[in-house]
């Protein structure tokens, strides 16, 4: 599943690429691929059709495109969702789902010939668990209504350190549990919450409740140096489900050093990284830098 960084690498894309432009043809090709959108396909397609896009925004893994007026393109990646900007002359990919065309002209700020020019947007998502929608949005801050209980994640300016500790210490709960809850903070995922646990030395299954603030901190500095090395590095893949807008890879899984790395040494202290079933899913920490607290959940 694409985490904050995968999400913010495919966001700046976007903004790159399509801001300006103004979509003149919508083709749905697999009705799953909007099935969040309740009017179903057909009103989808005639309500983007003459709209201009906005710049692309992110809050945690949810990306959206704002459009003129009072709604947004929301996207959700899902488990292989991949937001590509092609040629309208390029092949369609074997998952192609939804194609939206641009009106190159003075208007759209991409006159024929100009960067950008003659291209379009195509979601492709080989497993279908992603998905577009027309929604609205919400607020000063213009966020769809589908992400407003979303909170902000830890590289936005408007993070509250504060307000974070203070709402940590009252969840009561293991502390990757609370890492992965989208309602307390944002972005970081278990791969990424994986490696700010070992950065921090932190037991995944301590208890909430016992960090004190300095640690609290610490895991808070972090959470936000390895997203932003895995944002530097163009995100982590582990195949080729997760690319850019230009069909790239990201190279971050080359510096993991908790992440599937079960059996290899601990690039701190030499233990060998032990792997632990945890919520349907897998744990990896050190032994050694990492141990299990006395106070657990």
């Amino acid at each position: 599943m694409p985490e904050l960084p995968e999400v913010e690498v495919v966001r700046r894309g976007l903004e790159r690429w399509v801001t300006g432009r103004q979509v003149c043809e919508v083709q749905v090709r697999h009705p799953r691929a909007v099935r969040r959108h309740g009017p179903g396909a057909e009103d989808f397609r005639a309500r983007l059709l003459g709209r201009t896009l906005a710049a692309a925004r992110r809050r945690g893994k949810y990306l959206w495109i704002p459009l003129d007026g009072d709604e947004a393109l929301l996207a959700h990646l899902g488990m292989s969702g991949q937001l590509l900007v092609r040629g309208a002359a390029a092949p369609d990919e074997l998952h192609l789902r939804v194609r939206l065309r641009f009106a190159d002209d003075a208007s759209s700020g991409h006159a024929p010939g100009a960067d950008g020019a003659g291209q379009e947007l195509r979601f492709v998502d080989q497993r279908t668990f992603g998905g577009l929608a027309l929604v609205e949005v919400a607020g000063p801050e213009g966020v769809p209504v589908p992400v407003a209980h979303i909170a902000r994640d830890p590289l936005d300016p408007a993070f509250d350190d504060d307000a974070f500790a203070a709402a940590l210490r009252r969840r009561r709960s293991g502390i990757k549990r609370a890492l992965l809850d989208q309602s307390l903070i944002s972005g970081v995922g278990n791969i990424y919450a994986d490696e700010a646990l070992w950065r921090a030395r932190l037991h995944y299954d301590r208890a909430t409740e016992t960090l004190r603030r300095p640690q609290v901190d610490a895991l808070l500095g972090a959470a936000r140096a390895v997203l932003l090395e895995a944002l530097e590095q163009g995100g982590t893949s582990f195949d080729s489900l997760y690319v850019n807008v230009n069909g790239e890879s990201g190279y971050f899984v080359r510096s993991l050093d908790a992440y599937g790395r079960a059996a290899a040494p601990c690039r701190r202290c030499g233990a060998l990284m032990v792997r632990e079933p945890f919520m349907n899913r897998s744990s990896y920490r050190c032994p050694r830098c990492q141990p299990p607290p006395r106070h657990r959940r």
